[in-house]
């Protein structure tokens, strides 16, 4: 570390300082393509001397992009088995045409697929689907599609497979994905999240869906009496090939259950994504003619492609940014109060973490402290109830506006293309604030019972 200190001149010290904070700031203010923005800081870095070609790439883990491509391929097929179609009309069969539990159904729905499914991924798959029964019952289309996106955006943490904070955070401290439902004698992200969002979900019921309930049950009544009777659906509720959706299913469930045996095969998580995503491929296209399928293009063509160059960039512009040692030096810096009083510590950490998340798109800070909590933990300080703190906050607060996470602009793309009108921010903010609060609160307290306060001396 000393040498490289020597070596890294004044000038290419603040060089690298610069470029690293004009990238973010070009990523969180949308002046150029965040993806642009990030191979641009990185190639930046290599002219001016901070890394060598070589270690930025060596800089990206590709374990994790391996893990987000892979799972993109095979949820790509899943979003074309009419497995989704079927799950919303189900939920429309179940609520009985009560608007408000209509909306929570398809809430949980997009947060439970968003466990094993990119939050992107989700929204593209749930929002189209539910756009059709939304205006069956005469429901404002906003806020359902939006809180579509809360959802998926909500409990992409939750598991390994969801989202890039937990791969991150697997990249960084080497945590598996067992570790994510219960950890060192305790419950871990999957437990804390579902019972915030169960929660979450109630109280976002009473504040605004509540009086939805009979305006759905009304348009949903048709020839009955609007009283729980059969609600008439508004498109074809049968999943068209029933041999491929068991396929694609059958093939998505077994390599989720390898990766999470990944300690007893002994197989990097990204090998064994890739190897379920291509042994998929395979048996798609080696039965095609007895299949209704979507064409391999198509698939390639639905992967987010921006996506994949910003986090490929975003994790080689931190390794540059690394070579400052500027995270080391805050780490040391902070590690007296964290290890004097974990509770303050770990309570700053949260709650200066949820607002900035809420305009700072929300991958690139995550990363950045991740590694000076890594550096926190040389110096002797508990890391874990400091990592999840993070990655919890880091999660709920992005739902804040659009600029903390990049699910939230496409739900939102896909309320104004679909009303044709521009969505105040003020009738945004309404929904997202509501909804960023309430999470992090019961969050907060839920996770410093658990893994802040048995750690306080």
């Amino acid at each position: 570390g000393e040498k490289e200190m020597t070596e890294m001149t004044d000038f290419v010290f603040w060089m690298t300082v610069i470029i690293f904070a004009a990238t973010i700031l070009a990523v969180v203010s949308g002046v150029i393509d965040s993806s642009v923005a990030a191979v641009l800081g990185v190639l930046s870095m290599v002219w001016l001397g901070t890394m060598t070609p070589s270690d930025a790439f060596n800089a990206v883990d590709w374990n994790v992009m391996a893990i987000l491509v892979s799972i993109w391929i095979i949820a790509g097929y899943l979003g074309k088995t009419g497995i989704p179609e079927w799950l919303s009309v189900k939920a429309l069969a179940v609520s009985r045409g009560n608007g408000a539990l209509l909306v929570m159904i398809h809430s949980m729905l997009s947060g439970t697929i968003s466990l094993v499914v990119d939050n992107v991924v989700v929204i593209l798959m749930m929002a189209p689907v539910a756009i059709p029964i939304v205006r069956h019952l005469n429901l404002p289309l906003a806020p359902v599609i939006l809180m579509i996106g809360f959802s998926s955006n909500f409990m992409g943490t939750a598991l390994l497979l969801g989202d890039l904070p937990p791969q991150m955070l697997h990249s960084v401290s080497g945590i598996e994905f067992m570790e994510f439902i219960w950890q060192d004698g305790r419950p871990s992200s999957f437990p804390i999240l579902m019972v915030t969002f169960i929660l979450t979900l109630y109280i976002m019921y009473l504040f605004g869906f509540r009086k939805a309930s009979n305006k759905g049950a009304d348009a949903a009544a048709g020839s009955t009496d609007g009283k729980g009777g059969p609600v008439e659906l508004p498109f074809d509720a049968s999943i068209p090939d029933k041999l491929f959706a068991t396929i694609v299913v059958t093939g998505f469930f077994a390599t989720i259950i390898a990766m999470a045996l990944r300690e007893h095969l002994g197989f990097p998580l990204g090998f064994i994504a890739l190897t379920g995503a291509m042994v998929l491929i395979l048996v798609v296209e080696g039965m095609g003619h007895r299949l209704k399928k979507p064409d391999f293009e198509e698939i390639l063509q639905e992967l987010d492609w921006r996506a994949i160059f910003f986090y490929i960039g975003l994790f080689a512009l931190v390794g540059g940014f690394e070579k400052t040692h500027l995270l080391q030096d805050l780490a040391n810096y902070l590690a007296p109060l964290f290890k004097e009083n974990i509770i303050v510590g770990a309570s700053l950490l949260y709650w200066v973490t949820i607002p900035i998340v809420g305009v700072v798109e929300h991958d690139a800070y995550i990363l950045t402290f991740l590694y000076m909590i890594r550096d926190l933990g040389e110096q002797g300080v508990e890391v874990w109830p400091l990592y999840w703190m993070l990655v919890l906050s880091g999660t709920l607060g992005s739902n804040l506006t659009i600029a903390g996470a990049p699910a939230l602009y496409v739900a939102l793309n896909i309320v104004e293309r679909e009303d044709r009108r521009k969505v105040p921010i003020k009738e945004f903010l309404k929904w997202s604030f509501t909804f960023t609060l309430a999470a992090s609160i019961i969050c907060f307290i839920i996770g410093m019972m658990i893994w802040v306060v048995p750690f306080a001396q």
